[in-house]
């Protein structure tokens, strides 16, 4: 294999930077053969209404040849709120699943091999509660739980610069996301405590230099903060996982990938210390561009995810989601999201590229916008350095003003017609687009939900139930660890709604304030 690939090596490039697949500083992949011995997972994202029917659609993906599952949760789930609080109107089961407590979330894994299937969730000021939900269904299920795999997205800190599912100050929040990393060690050890999400910097308006910058300065602080709570940095860094967008510059998104990965395991080795590769190794999920998707011609939607998935793949993903076509318009439809699993699925059998290890390497194209794009994030992270670390540039500001700003420049090249997005600023239909078939939420399924919920709580035991949350307030209170009482809290019946507002009794909430 060292023999093959060594003809694609550019004389131009130091073989300390490029090197070989498998081998620091990991630019031509993670895997000494990638996708010859292992494809990359295929996930579909997906999640809405009831638990009841998300768990239809998890199945029928499964039936389809999705070897992941990929759970959206809707916005009261995402911001430590019950179906039936006020504040959740109008979004219960919106955007994603709506998850209020175990009941909830035995439903959504019934008949799901817990023991077999890889499980992504992406969940953030909640995640802590949305895992202990996972693990106590597990044990109703008496699956062992170092059989679990999976990843929950864990990333707090990109809340407050590109999102805004934030319930509790930042240090707070920390604090909390370094306590999963902690239990996950001891009791989930196959699972990835954290994927840290450049896809919603980018999301945002972020270029890709600051999609890498950001992403890392937040991968940084987390590590920091793992090894300050006593965690070994070649232990917890082996279950670092990342997750970044796949956007429309085909080769500088394939550029992206590389020099990522190059740029983590030099951070990882020189900053940190860590000697495992394992721990020096960057892994990521990738998503298409959301961002890029349009309401207008949404048929261009299929060429779009196309491209960017195949960028993705050429980058080197371990894992792809693919975005339906209609999603500028509404959540997928059944059919949208099995052309997207599709799309996945003709790339990795028809198209050749996961026969070669590293396709585009040695490319002096592809290998200038990876030295490029590693040099000028490299950079930007010297600036938030610079500002005393990530926490202090999100505490000022200077990474949203970034993200705005980058964002506003785009918008205005897109509404000069210098970016072109072809069916919006160029190649116009003359008249009107054929309609396409839309998916439509049921609007009782709020009331459903709602009624569910109240339904669990006259039926708990009162007594295991308010311990139960004395519990998660004294282990907020005393610095330990919040998981172990987090879990007996769920298994108590408690709700996210309730177990967030006494975590928000303890630590607060974050007001954001307006940057300038």
């Amino acid at each position: 294999m060292r023999r093959d690939a060594s003809r694609y090596n550019s004389k131009a490039v130091p073989m300390s930077d490029l090197g070989f697949p498998g081998e620091f500083p990991y630019t031509r992949g993670i895997q000494p053969t990638m996708y010859r011995g292992r494809l990359w997972t295929m996930r579909q994202y997906a999640g809405f209404g009831t638990a009841s029917e998300s768990n239809e659609r998890y199945r029928y993906l499964l039936s389809q040849g999705v070897s992941g599952l990929s759970v959206a949760f809707d916005l009261p789930t995402q911001m430590g709120y019950d179906s039936d609080h006020p504040l959740a109107h109008g979004e219960v089961g919106r955007v994603g699943v709506a998850i209020d407590s175990i009941e909830d979330m035995a439903v959504l894994l019934d008949g799901l091999p817990l023991d077999r299937v890889s499980t992504s969730m992406t969940i953030n000021a909640t995640a802590a509660i949305l895992l202990a939900l996972y693990v106590a269904t597990a044990r109703r299920q008496r699956v062992p739980l170092d059989t679990l795999s999976g990843t929950i997205q864990n990333d707090v800190l990109k809340e407050y610069v590109a999102r805004g599912t934030y319930i509790f100050p930042p240090r707070s929040s920390l604090r909390i996301v370094t306590d999963v990393f902690a239990y996950c060690e001891q009791e989930i050890p196959n699972w990835n405590t954290i994927s840290i999400s450049g896809y919603h910097i980018r999301e945002a308006g972020s270029t890709a230099v600051q999609e890498l910058a950001f992403t890392f300065a937040n991968g940084i602080a987390y590590v920091q903060a793992a090894l300050d709570a006593g965690l070994q940095v070649d232990r917890i860094g082996q279950r670092l996982s990342f997750f970044f967008n796949a956007h429309n510059d085909f080769l500088e998104e394939i550029a992206k990938f590389r020099a990522a990965r190059r740029l983590w395991a030099r951070i990882m080795r020189d900053r940190f210390g860590a000697t495992n590769p394992r721990a020096q190794q960057l892994r990521f999920h990738t998503q298409t561009a959301g961002s890029t998707l349009t309401a207008q011609q949404p048929d261009n939607n299929i060429v779009r995810v196309a491209v960017q998935a195949m960028a993705a793949i050429l980058g080197g993903t371990q894992s792809l989601h693919c975005n339906g076509r209609d999603e500028a318009l509404g959540l997928p439809t059944e059919e949208a999201a099995r052309l997207a699993l599709r799309t996945q699925q003709i790339i990795a059998s028809e198209t050749g590229v996961a026969n070669t290890v590293d396709p585009v390497g040695g490319s002096s194209v592809i290998e200038a916008l990876t030295d490029r794009i590693e040099h000028d994030a490299d950079a930007l992270l010297g600036q938030i350095d610079a500002q005393g670390g990530t926490l202090a540039a999100i505490e000022s500001g200077f990474i949203q003003r970034e993200i705005q700003e980058s964002a506003y420049r785009a918008q205005i090249a897109i509404d000069r017609g210098d970016t072109v997005v072809v069916g919006v600023n160029k190649f116009v239909d003359a008249i009107g687009a054929s309609p396409i078939d839309l998916f439509h939420l049921d609007p009782a399924i709020e009331r459903r939900q709602a009624d569910r919920v109240r339904a669990l709580r006259a039926t708990r035991d009162t007594t295991a139930w308010n311990a139960s949350l004395d519990a998660v307030a004294t282990s907020a209170r005393d610095g330990q660890n919040l998981m172990p009482s987090i879990v007996a809290a769920v298994e108590a019946r408690a709700t996210v709604g309730e177990i967030s507002d006494t975590l928000r009794r303890v630590f607060g909430e974050f007001k954001e304030t307006a940057v300038v």
